[in-house]
């Protein structure tokens, strides 16, 4: 049992979210560009909101569910090395990713947050939205993907919890024993 059982729910529960909110942005967004080939095409008269905010809603669902595949550990990865490397060596490769990790969500979410600010007094084009809304995402993705990579970390030099190299749902594949 993890002594970070309440931090792993409460963090579970978030990734959850924002999966839910990647998955309905991307059915929104699909009939947005429905709408707009409909009028381009039938009414002979092209929307001109739906492209923006289109692309908003796809910068949205990548970075939430970017944050959301660091978490599940499903984002693709360089594992041969992980799968022949001595056990020491591995947790030694596991946190060293997970640091890099945790820079990289960190440094995305303030740079993200900064553009954010120094563009939200202007309106997007086609949008009536502040322009810093653009940037937004990347401040909340950052942040995610620096929030469940740290939770990893943690699972890993406390818990001594390393990412599985064979998910359950994958069972013909070979597991790695110590």
């Amino acid at each position: 049992m993890s002594k970070f059982k309440f931090v792993s729910d409460v963090l579970s529960t978030i990734s959850k979210i924002a999966l839910w909110l990647s998955g309905a942005g991307l059915i929104v967004m699909t009939f947005f560009v429905g709408w707009q080939v409909f009028g381009r095409f039938v009414l002979n008269d092209s929307p001109s909101w739906t492209e923006p905010a289109a692309l908003l809603l796809m910068s949205w669902f990548i970075l939430l569910g970017s944050a959301v595949g660091v978490r599940e550990g499903v984002h693709l990865g360089f594992e041969t090395g992980l799968h022949y490397a001595p056990p020491v060596l591995r947790r030694i490769m596991l946190g060293v990713t997970e640091v890099l990790v945790i820079g990289f969500g960190a440094t995305m979410s303030w740079f993200g947050w900064i553009m954010t600010l120094d563009t939200w007094s202007s309106n997007m084009a086609g949008l009536p939205v502040p322009q810093g809304m653009d940037y937004l995402p990347l401040a909340i993705g950052g942040m995610l993907i620096a929030l469940f990579s740290l939770e990893k970390f943690a699972l890993l030099i406390i818990d001594d919890e390393q990412v599985p190299l064979v998910r359950p749902d994958q069972p013909q594949l070979a597991a790695v024993e110590d």
